[in-house]
């Protein structure tokens, strides 16, 4: 797999968003709320009305929280508190190295800014 480090920072937030209790108070079983806010920070300036439409559509596709961690537990069956520990400890130990990437990007004048 290959990520772009816009694609990498979606999916770094979207985690912190879980891992920090975010949520849909009428449906917590829900990432809609999760997956919006990593959208705006990670990929909205980039893309233009049609793809901004188009992802605001799909976030109704998205799994449920609680079969998200379970796939990231490799399908066992652990306490959505353990899950959400894990993420943290590994936000912990990424975060640092999609900073100095992004910041190896930005003094190498990298950053594309075009949008899709």
């Amino acid at each position: 797999l290959c990520f772009s480090p816009r694609g990498l920072k979606f999916i770094l937030v979207l985690l912190q968003s879980i891992s920090d209790g975010e949520r849909d108070e009428e449906h917590p079983n829900l990432i809609r709320v999760n997956a919006m806010k990593a959208y705006e920070i990670a990929l909205k300036k980039y893309h233009g009305w049609m793809l901004q439409k188009l992802f605001t559509g799909s976030v109704y596709a998205l799994p449920y929280k609680s079969d998200l961690l379970k796939a990231l537990e490799k399908g066992k069956e652990v306490k959505e508190e353990e899950s959400i520990e894990k993420i943290h400890q590994f936000l912990m130990r990424v975060t640092p190295i999609l900073d100095a990437i992004y910041e190896m990007y930005t003094k190498m004048n990298a950053e594309l800014s075009y949008k899709a």
